[in-house]
């Protein structure tokens, strides 16, 4: 487990491999990068900024929750400040687990946990010239958006992988790896 604030690019291929050990057989890289345009802007840049001590101290925290609550040690969050260009990554994090389903939902819970209590602050850069803050709790991920169901209306199939919260996983019709 490790978590880190850092100033320069993140190497995600290097997040990955710190994850992967021979009992894992699923490992599953989040990469938030910073993208040209948001609500309708073209953005040519992002800046984020922290509470730098406060921030380390609760992505560790969130990273040691996610492992007890996950049931795995090979939890990796990495988060960049300072100024960003387009495609440049923010943040990577990186689970690995036995099993596929801890591994998403793992991540899925770090990155939630993350905006929604880790002090870093992004100010997107617009082509116009403009800045603005922006509230990284803001936008909620809606399930039906992206076409996933919740595992709860599936709890009864063998798929089921009764480690992972309802809430955190999608329905999955391949056998459990």
């Amino acid at each position: 487990m490790r978590s880190a604030i850092v100033d320069s690019p993140i190497d995600t291929n290097a997040v990955l491999a710190e994850v992967a050990k021979p009992g894992n057989g699923a490992s599953v890289l989040f990469v938030g990068t910073v993208r040209d345009m948001n609500d309708g802007r073209e953005v040519s840049g992002m800046e984020y900024s922290a509470y730098r001590e406060m921030a380390e101290r609760e992505l560790g925290t969130v990273a040691r929750e996610a492992t007890e609550s996950f049931g795995t040690q090979d939890v990796v969050i990495v988060h960049r400040v300072g100024a960003l260009e387009i495609g440049e990554a923010s943040v990577a994090i990186a689970v690995a687990h036995a099993h596929r389903g801890a591994a998403f939902a793992a991540a899925r819970h770090v990155i939630e946990e993350l905006k929604r209590r880790v002090p870093i602050w992004k100010r997107e850069h617009y082509i116009d010239g403009t800045r603005e803050w922006i509230d990284p709790t803001s936008k909620e991920f809606d399930v039906k958006a992206v076409g996933a169901q919740p595992v709860a209306a599936h709890a009864a199939s063998p798929t089921h992988d009764s480690t992972v919260p309802n809430e955190l996983t999608a329905v999955d019709s391949e056998s459990a790896s």
